[in-house]
């Protein structure tokens, strides 16, 4: 049975177990956590679940027999060419597999740093309204948003993506955010939306040299400049003070720092609170420790990183109510022990003193598509589910090592950057709040932003270009491949975004992760942007070559003119 085939067995199922049901779809969409049009696109094979969890939820709220779920895994199988995820509720259905914990359902998170953000322009009543005005509009002809020709490439699949729809939310300038590998104070010279200190000279050991002596000035220069930039500032704990625990392992560092915990935690409080109290409100957030799980940044307990988490929580929030605490971060979450280390901490209570989560999210590889991120966002999300927490994800930095002076070719990184923001995005339903690349000053690593000194790469000048897109926009929902009803390898973002007069229009990004796939624009196209700055006009039967460089195309006044859509 071909993809294409498969696909409409899957929807015919789907369909007669709805009409069976007699509920609504309305009524269905409520008991399993979608929207309606997407329970219609898949009942009437015009798109295709991207989690076999959702056709789970579908057919046991319409009273499937296991026979009929065993011919829906069959179908789905076939129509997307994947395997349940073993971890997933969906397992329980399939023979032989093993449920391990609860799958995502689709929320929308809450980022605390929104108290520190311009708030939405339209009342949350006005925006539900443009939701279920656009979700009309939107959803009037899938057949125009059918592949025309799609291309493909060798490389790593993305796996872990659902599609999600959403009432319109801002997008939060903070979720450009950068890590700092500069002392200097200089600031990016490009458009950023937030920093992270880490790599600058700023650790523990070198801000406290000696027991109750404390070095500010570094500190105080990069608040200096994050303050005149207008960016608001995410301070990384880590690098224990050789004083502090003389007998404990060195960390990865020419300081002496160690990658333990203080043989007194009195001399953490001591230096939470004097860095708290000097810093005030120039420093909005405090991550924790950095890679908690990986040895060469700490090899203490579990049990003494949750009380290090608790009493800095503590004081933190006695001196400045308004910041946001980040829970130490976790890395290599492609490996099972990340995970159980991120379930101990759990377990243990370490996440209740938080606001946010920190996780490391990269590729395996330097040069995989960005979307291959979204398979640890699934799994963290998971595991989260386990646990019983649902906090924020701060995405706060890269792998332990990267490779030095073996830069990825200008184009390549270029559009890998504009990718790594937009899969961030991608991943709000399941939580991500904050994206901070790595890194700003460094010039040796892969794919380089702005080396100290030098101007803005192409891939700089293409995250600016991408922000200035999305200044004032309001997200609806992401998509990709079969599951909105175009070609395989096209990811998409749908957004309400203002005009000069505040008029809304809709507008998509859409890329792909490998090759070019040409694809109908829509109806009510008028506008294509490219993030070299270039434009063409459109119109409804014009059809744009998606490749592995996002496009911006905006579309009529929202509520008077018809969108194709596949979300």
């Amino acid at each position: 049975m071909n993809r294409a085939d498969a696909a409409k067995e899957l929807a015919a199922a789907l369909g007669e177990l709805k009409q069976r049901s007699g509920l609504s779809y309305q009524e269905l969409s409520q008991r399993v956590f979608m929207s309606s049009s997407t329970l219609h696109r898949y009942c009437n094979g015009k798109g295709v679940p991207g989690d076999y969890d959702a056709v789970v939820r579908m057919a046991k709220e319409c009273g499937a027999a296991p026979g009929e779920l065993n011919d829906l895994l069959r179908y789905w199988k076939a129509a997307t060419g994947e395997e349940p995820d073993p971890g997933s509720t969906s397992a329980a259905e399939v023979p032989g597999a093993r449920p391990v914990f609860l799958a995502a359902s689709d929320r929308a998170p809450v980022d605390p740093a929104t108290s520190h953000s311009q708030a939405g322009r339209r009342s949350p009543g006005t925006r539900l309204a443009l939701a279920v005005a656009l979700a009309v509009i939107v959803l009037v002809s899938a057949v125009a948003s059918n592949p025309r020709k799609a291309g493909t490439a060798p490389g790593p699949t993305p796996v872990g993506a659902t599609s999600w729809t959403q009432a319109p939310t801002p997008v939060s300038p903070e979720l450009f955010g950068v890590t700092m590998n500069s002392s200097s104070g200089a600031m990016p010279s490009f458009r950023a939306g937030a920093l992270r200190l880490w790599d600058s000279e700023t650790r523990w050991a070198q801000l406290d040299p000696d027991r109750g002596e404390f070095d500010w000035s570094t500190l105080d220069r990069l608040l200096d400049g994050a303050e005149q930039a207008g960016l608001p500032t995410l301070f990384v704990f880590g690098g224990t003070p050789a004083w502090a625990a003389p007998n404990r392992r060195k960390a990865a560092y020419p300081d002496g720092s160690r990658a333990a915990p203080p043989d007194d935690l009195n001399d953490w409080d001591t230096f939470v609170r004097a860095l708290v109290r000097h810093a005030g409100d120039r420093i909005d957030a405090y991550e924790l420790w950095v890679m908690a799980n990986h040895p060469h940044h700490y090899n203490g307990s579990v049990e003494t990183l949750v009380e290090m988490t608790r009493r800095a929580s503590r004081i933190i929030r006695a001196v400045d109510a308004h910041a946001v605490v980040v829970c130490p971060s976790i890395t290599e979450l492609w490996k099972e022990q990340a995970h159980e280390y991120l379930l101990r901490f759990a377990e243990l209570g370490g996440y209740q003193h938080c606001d946010a989560a920190g996780i490391k999210l990269y590729q395996h590889r330097v040069t995989d598509p960005p979307e291959t991120m979204l398979e640890a966002v699934r799994k963290v999300d998971r595991t989260f589910q386990r646990a019983g927490y649902h906090l924020p994800l701060w995405n706060t930095g890269t792998t332990q090592t990267l490779p030095l002076n073996d830069p990825l070719e200008e184009n390549q990184a270029a559009n890998y950057a504009v990718r790594f923001y937009l899969t961030g995005l991608y991943a709000r339903k399941r939580g991500l709040a904050r994206m901070y690349f790595y890194a700003w000053g460094n010039g040796s690593i892969p794919l380089v932003l702005q080396a100290e000194g030098q101007p803005p790469t192409k891939a700089a000048l293409f995250v600016e270009r991408l922000q200035q897109w999305l200044a004032h926009a309001e997200v609806r929902g992401c998509g990709h491949g079969l599951q909105i009803a175009l070609p395989e390898n096209v990811w998409q973002c749908e957004f309400l975004i203002p005009d000069e007069n505040d008029t809304l229009h809709a507008a998509r990004i859409r890329w792909t992760h490998t090759g070019t796939a040409d694809v109908p624009v829509g109806a009510g196209a008028q506008r294509v942007e490219y993030l070299d700055g270039r434009a063409r006009t459109v119109d409804s039967q014009d059809t744009e070559r998606i490749t592995e460089r996002p496009v911006l195309i905006t579309y009529r006044e929202s509520g008077t003119n018809q969108l194709t859509s596949s979300l």
